[in-house]
């Protein structure tokens, strides 16, 4: 298995994006967002993983961070995406959900040719794990993550996004706490 796009070291920060199977738009709804804010916070306090910039976009989530405490990121990311699928998924079946049946046949369907024996797939393969390699390319990976629902129209300023660390960086109220880096 490849580990050109993989944080398999620890200690060291990574720009990385967890993205949804066929980009579709699971997290429109707050319960959806919820779910991996609840997880990254979890994942915050008991599996080493410090965040410096976060941002949840419609289908994928991108995020500046590390493992610490020994905690290879990787395994971290591995842990994430197994127990936020389930729980996308239970999700969908326990609250309101117009989009519920098709979304859950088409999370089915991209299992058929798996040979692991799984019901549901969530989240593609992989998270494009990039190394961080100096203050600039730091700045250049927040800046991306925090405008990027500016880029999509959104919202006008990056801090007007709740689900984004940009508030955290403006001294605003945020569900998510971050380690916030100070090289601007």
């Amino acid at each position: 298995m490849s580990t050109k796009y993989k944080a398999t070291t620890t200690d060291e920060a990574y720009f990385i994006t967890i993205t949804v199977v066929g980009w579709i738009d699971i997290f429109t709804r707050l319960n959806q967002k919820n779910v991996l804010i609840n997880a990254l916070k979890y994942c915050q306090e008991n599996k080493g993983l410090e965040i410096y910039a976060y941002c949840i976009m419609s289908s994928d989530i991108h995020l500046l961070c590390k493992g610490t405490n020994g905690f290879i990121l990787s395994d971290i990311i591995r842990d994430f995406k197994k127990f936020t699928s389930k729980k996308i998924i239970q999700t969908i079946i326990d609250e309101p959900e117009s989009r519920r049946e098709w979304m859950l046949e088409y999370f089915q369907k991209v299992c058929e040719h798996l040979k692991k024996n799984q019901t549901y797939k969530v989240w593609q393969n992989g998270y494009h794990a990039e190394h961080i390699y100096s203050n600039k390319f730091i700045k250049q990976k927040i800046d991306y993550i925090h405008n990027n629902p500016v880029k999509d129209k959104i919202i006008s300023l990056p801090e007007d996004y709740y689900f984004s660390s940009a508030r955290n960086y403006s001294g605003f109220e945020n569900d998510l706490d971050i380690v916030v880096l100070s090289l601007f």
